[in-house]
């Protein structure tokens, strides 16, 4: 697929678009808009993913370290935590599986509170030289949301933090392999999987709000590849449709 064809994917769909594609065995790229900093939506939990592991490498952070749930931590949408009782016991494991694979709002703000706030999450994202995807603001944070506070991220940065978890390049070989087997697990698959019903392993994380859809992988077929889809101030259904059909089209392209 070319610029061009790319482009022809996504006439007539409204809004901030970006798409970034890397076949990550020839090196090819495809970019559309991928360096425009976009509303995050739940891709800012694969940020907060890479922090909670260089934290736990650093050993300020451990994986079986308790934490017991309040009521007043409990967010609504997705995730399992919110129906949970008061006083249960969570790990950090618990916790960043959760943030991933159910997508638990619940469990990514405590991680963002563990982690020491968006401060220390934004000062990492700058000491490995990430500009765009920065955590401004715990998730439902309505206060904040109300005075233009917002989470973001980029196609660009998120692409390259993929390829390094693939290369084994982002806090080591065994972390990298971990946050990927993590990502494959994420049982939210109604975008980039969805022509694929498990035919190949994908390593991924959407995102969703009003007006917002994005997913962000890697697609492991013969020659793996690495795509970016995220779309603010758009129609949803019709994004979703076309992030379906671009992701089988190159996993044809490339088996």
């Amino acid at each position: 697929m070319d610029k061009k064809s790319l482009e022809e994917y996504l006439e007539g769909i409204p809004g901030k678009l970006s798409v970034y594609y890397k076949n990550l065995s020839t090196g090819e790229v495809l970019d559309y808009h991928g360096g425009l900093p976009l509303m995050a939506a739940s891709v800012i939990k694969i940020p907060v993913l890479v922090e909670t592991f260089r934290q736990i490498q650093a050993g300020s952070l451990k994986r079986d370290q308790l934490y017991v749930l309040k009521e007043e931590d409990k967010m609504p949408s997705c995730g399992c935590l919110n129906r949970m009782h008061a006083g249960m016991n969570l790990t950090v494991q618990d916790l960043y599986n959760l943030m991933i694979i159910l997508s638990d709002n619940t469990a990514t703000n405590i991680l963002i509170r563990l982690l020491g706030g968006t401060e220390e999450l934004n000062g990492s994202l700058a000491e490995m030289g990430y500009k765009t995807c920065r955590v401004n603001r715990l998730l439902f944070d309505s206060e904040a949301s109300d005075k233009g506070i917002e989470n973001y991220v980029s196609g660009i940065e998120i692409a390259d933090m993929l390829e390094k978890m693939y290369r084994g390049e982002l806090i080591g070989r065994r972390y990298s392999q971990e946050m990927l087997d993590i990502l494959k697990a994420q049982r939210l698959k109604n975008k980039i999987p969805f022509y694929f019903q498990g035919c190949v392993p994908i390593a991924h994380k959407t995102g969703e709000d009003d007006g917002i859809t994005h997913d962000v992988g890697i697609v492991f077929g013969s020659r793996p590849f690495i795509l970016c889809c995220m779309g603010n101030e758009t129609d949803c259904p019709r994004f979703n449709r076309l992030i379906q059909k671009l992701a089988w089209s190159l996993y044809r392209e490339n088996c």
